[in-house]
């Protein structure tokens, strides 16, 4: 069954993926804007920032770092009260196994807006 909470929930975790796909500064900020919150903070194992601008140079980095692979969401978004979490994975393209994948924990103000996340890796390459 899909009530509004389920669906701002997914179109949440699809903004959030499209963020981390956008390849342009200008293009990624406005995307960065328009799914977190301007205090939001995210936190993974390899990172620790807060607000908007951190979060979009983080992306931005990431992107150097596996230049031409994109960010898909894998399964489904699940979520209650103001918290959803989701599987993602960060490949060169296709439905074939990605190299890395990973889930978030978002959390949303009132207006929907992600106010942290905490990530975590399942897979990561080897060096």
């Amino acid at each position: 069954m899909t009530t509004p909470e389920s669906s701002t929930f997914e179109n949440t975790a699809h903004a959030y993926i499209a963020a981390w796909n956008a390849q342009d500064t200008a293009e990624r900020k406005n995307a960065v804007a328009a799914v977190f919150a301007a205090e939001a903070t995210y936190t993974d194992p390899l990172a620790d920032v807060s607000g908007r601008d951190a979060i979009a140079e983080l992306i931005g980095g990431a992107q150097q770092q596996f230049a031409g692979w994109s960010f898909r969401l894998v399964g489904p978004v699940d979520g209650h009260h103001r918290q959803a979490r989701f599987t993602w994975a960060l490949g060169p393209g296709g439905d074939g196994e990605a190299p890395v994948v990973g889930f978030d924990v978002v959390t949303l103000d009132d207006a929907g807006l992600i106010t942290s996340v905490l990530g975590f890796l399942d897979r990561v390459p080897t060096a």
